[in-house]
């Protein structure tokens, strides 16, 4: 049996509009802490945001890169379809009512995998959806939160995948980073990692007749799959190179370290560890308060924070 690598999805990040209609969705409508505001370490004029529970811990973050004029993104195959968070089974009605009082768009509710979910977009068409879970599941409760603590997010619980073939992405899942199947409903294949359950799935559909889509406004960027520690991640990234998938070197991105690829049908998948944490350069009372860098883009401070827009303080909750 192979080694279950990847214990559950890390994170998730995405391309958003205006930075501020995106702070106010994540933090007022849905009740998430900003946990980090920082910069793309690979193009420092834009923003980098991570929204998550109390803490950030892995497993509840996603995070944006807001661009105010980007292109809107062209769906296909080759893209990730859907970010799913969990609720509790008790809060479904209370998210149901809380969509429609703040007039989310495209909200609709269904049955997946005998599971109640609502779905939904974000002001920039990033597609989520909430699954009713009956499992408690490890999150910290932010108290500031407009959300009461018991209705709060559980963090993520499944994310779908557009391909256009299947196979050699069920392959990579189950036989290299070991995942495994779950079950079908409707043309949607379901794969869990590490322990199993929520937090830990994939889902994957194939759309052969789509063309192949395109990033952009209101789509996904990349999936970041947990790993232990380093140690672990590198194994990992060995199999993943043995099998021609050409995985990045290793890049340290303070928080996390990082390896990144493509899987066979185009989704950027990168490997993240588990720790340092969000908590190695801010107190966990004041995360997301102020602008934080990486120590080898603190010496162009000033220049950065010219080029980025202000988030106000009222699209925030404190």
């Amino acid at each position: 049996m192979n080694t279950s690598f990847v214990h559950g999805i890390h994170h998730i990040t995405a391309f958003s509009g205006d930075v501020n209609e995106n702070a106010a969705f994540y933090t007022k409508t849905l009740g998430l802490r900003l946990v980090k505001k920082s910069v793309n370490q690979d193009a420092p004029d834009v923003y980098h945001l991570f929204f998550a529970d109390a803490h950030g811990n892995p497993g509840t973050d996603l995070t944006f890169f807001p661009f105010p004029n980007i292109a809107k993104m062209r769906d296909g195959y080759g893209l990730v379809s859907e970010t799913g968070f969990a609720i509790a089974e008790d809060s479904y009605n209370f998210w149901l009512h809380r969509l429609r009082e703040y007039q989310v768009t495209d909200l609709s509710e269904t049955v997946r995998f005998g599971e109640k979910v609502i779905t939904f977009c974000d002001p920039h068409g990033l597609k989520l959806s909430l699954s009713a879970t009956p499992a408690p599941r490890d999150v910290e409760i932010f108290k500031n939160s407009t959300v009461p603590a018991e209705h709060q997010l559980r963090g993520f619980h499944t994310v779908r995948l557009k391909l256009h073939t299947a196979e050699p992405t069920r392959k990579l899942l189950t036989e290299i980073m070991g995942f495994r199947f779950v079950g079908t409903d409707s043309q949607w294949m379901r794969y869990e990692s590490g322990q199993g359950g929520s937090g830990t799935l994939v889902e994957l559909a194939e759309f052969p007749d789509q063309p192949q889509g395109r990033w952009g406004l209101g789509s996904v960027h990349h999936v970041a799959w947990r790993m232990k520690d380093v140690e672990t991640e590198m194994a990992l990234r060995e199999k993943i190179a043995a099998a021609g998938l050409y995985p990045s070197q290793r890049i340290d991105r303070f928080w996390f370290e990082s390896v990144y690829f493509q899987e066979p049908n185009g989704v950027v998948f990168e490997l993240a560890t588990d720790g340092p944490g969000f908590d190695r350069d801010e107190d966990m009372e004041s995360l997301g308060e102020t602008l934080i860098l990486p120590p080898w883009l603190e010496g162009r401070r000033k220049e950065i924070e010219a080029a980025l827009p202000e988030i106000r303080t009222d699209s925030v909750n404190r």
